[in-house]
């Protein structure tokens, strides 16, 4: 395993849910063993308010951890390894 994880970004700008959500689940189920070795972390962005509280609701509950940041004009959603 690398010291430092890849991370894949994904920019969803301009999408909103259900759209957001189901790329962010089908990359996470897509890179799954990178995701569970900690070789990998996906950080999606997005400028959908509630795409944040479903992406990180969904993905938290397959365990993994999600952690949302606040950008200037949109989200910043990382996800990594299960928790």
């Amino acid at each position: 395993m690398p010291d430092v994880p890849v991370c894949k970004e994904i920019d969803l700008r301009g999408q909103i849910c259900p759209s957001t959500l189901l790329t962010a689940l089908r990359e996470t189920n897509t890179n799954k063993t990178e995701l569970r070795s900690g070789e990998l972390k996906l950080v999606i962005l997005t400028d959908n308010r509630n795409s944040t509280t479903h992406i990180s609701e969904s993905i938290g509950a397959m365990g993994y951890r999600v952690e949302v940041v606040k950008e200037q004009e949109y989200y910043r959603i990382t996800i990594d390894r299960i928790s």
